[in-house]
């Protein structure tokens, strides 16, 4: 990518996904648009804002993240852009990376579940992951603690793939007690978030999370979850409902 400032342009622009293009075949043409263009599109007044007056110190944050090592914007329609997750309606425009552009595109199953399991339930999540990654599988969950960090080191075990999608920027590791685990994915996998730098961690922000990772994945295995739970709106729901909670 020779300019990534439009793409990271767009990547701050409140509620913009792919589904909301329309006719617009080229998305970075709406960084030039005129107000009055971009309102005839149909969008709102931040929407707007966010495009043609783009917070300049925060796209310099987002390049200065994208300068360390194996780090890289993932922009939709490109042909690093996971097929599967191209497919749903509300697909992000830009992905934020770091480690292996190509494990996003490998077929991949969503792991995820309770962030208070029992010592069996994180068992078996590691057991199934190890098991699934051997088979060929890139295991897919969301970083959280509990499940999904037995799905990840599971699969780490194996010497498999996995993917860890975030609910905040990945300048931030979340939560803090798995910065090693999120090194060692990036080391053989990658974490991956549609949200820019200085994104914090809030509540309202994994439900979008959620979807990517259904988006990403061809199944999800739920271990462990209450009924209310963000792990089963990730199983039963379709990939373009984000749901409620984490």
């Amino acid at each position: 990518m020779d300019d990534p400032r439009p793409w990271l342009t767009l990547a701050r622009v409140p509620g913009l996904h792919a589904g909301q293009l329309g006719p617009v075949t080229d998305p970075l043409a709406l960084t030039t648009e005129s107000p009055g263009a971009l309102a005839s599109l149909g969008f709102g007044d931040a929407a707007i804002a966010a495009l043609r007056r783009p917070d300049l110190e925060a796209l310099a944050r987002d390049e200065a993240w994208l300068a360390g090592a194996g780090r890289r914007l993932v922009a939709w329609g490109s042909t690093e852009y996971p097929p599967l997750l191209a497919a749903i309606p509300d697909a992000p425009l830009v992905l934020f990376l770091e480690g292996d552009a190509t494990a996003l595109s490998l077929p991949q199953l969503a792991i995820v579940g309770s962030r208070n399991p029992t010592p069996l339930g994180c068992d078996t999540a590691r057991q199934f992951a190890e098991h699934l990654a051997r088979a060929g599988l890139a295991i897919t969950s969301g970083l959280a603690l509990g499940i999904d960090a037995a799905a990840h080191r599971g699969a780490l075990a194996a010497g498999g793939h996995t993917v860890a999608v975030t609910g905040c920027g990945l300048d931030t590791v979340y939560p803090r007690e798995h910065v090693s685990l999120a090194q060692e994915i990036a080391a053989s996998g990658a974490l991956v978030s549609e949200m820019p730098t200085g994104t914090p961690p809030l509540r309202q922000h994994f439900p979008r999370r959620n979807r990517l990772i259904s988006g990403l994945s061809v199944g999800t295995l739920v271990v462990e979850a209450a009924l209310q739970s963000g792990s089963l709106i990730t199983a039963t729901l379709p990939p373009s409902s984000a749901g409620s909670g984490a």
